[in-house]
């Protein structure tokens, strides 16, 4: 792809913002970075990649973290800021590329080259969803559904100062419910080709 194009993909649990953003790469025929980010800073530092997933998308924790000249005791903090440098470093290459999550529409929201979305879902719509993929109860499901955005909600709000899935801090919110995985998809993929006027 000639024109550099950055699509950062917020989502609800359960929504299938997943993937959406998978299929909105293959369209686009770009990478898509998600837990997969943490594979290669591992492999960049030498260090173990499950001590890094352990800790993914984690707020840190304030009673214990310390930051002394600009280095962090926070594990959870120190995993923030690698995968932060590594997208911005994607960024300025001139790359084009999918993002799931990661504050990812923070972190880049001064590339002009950014498309950000949030996908959201009804909660009956999620529940089943969530019970289908991971085999579950009903209430099951749902304090899946509920820990899950938690821990996602306090992550993103420590590094934005608008609130996880605010719509003014996206180009666009869309509700899976109405269309359907496929077709929010599609619907994205359009939005995406009318923003960057391609072809």
């Amino acid at each position: 792809m000639e024109k550099q194009i950055i699509v950062s993909i917020g989502r609800e649990f359960g929504s299938g913002g997943h993937e959406i953003a998978t299929k909105i790469a293959e369209y686009f025929n770009i990478p898509m970075y998600d837990r997969n980010i943490l594979e290669a800073i591992a492999d960049e530092k030498g260090i173990d990649a499950d001590t890094l997933h352990k800790y993914d998308e984690q707020p840190k924790k304030h009673v214990i973290s310390r930051t002394v000249r600009g280095f962090s005791n926070s594990i959870e903090q120190n995993i923030v800021e690698m995968q932060f440098d590594y997208l911005r470093r994607k960024a300025r290459s001139g790359e084009s590329f999918v993002v799931v999550g990661r504050c990812s529409e923070i972190v880049l929201q001064e590339h002009p080259n950014l498309v950000s979305i949030f996908v959201l879902g009804e909660p009956h719509h999620k529940t089943e969803r969530v019970m289908r993929i991971y085999h579950l109860t009903e209430e099951e499901a749902q304090q899946k559904m509920a820990r899950h955005d938690k821990s996602r909600k306090a992550y993103h709000n420590q590094y934005s100062k608008y609130h996880w899935g605010d719509s003014r801090n996206y180009d666009i919110c869309i509700n899976s419910t109405t269309l359907g995985v496929d077709k929010t998809a599609e619907y994205l993929e359009k939005f995406i080709k009318a923003k960057f006027d391609l072809d």
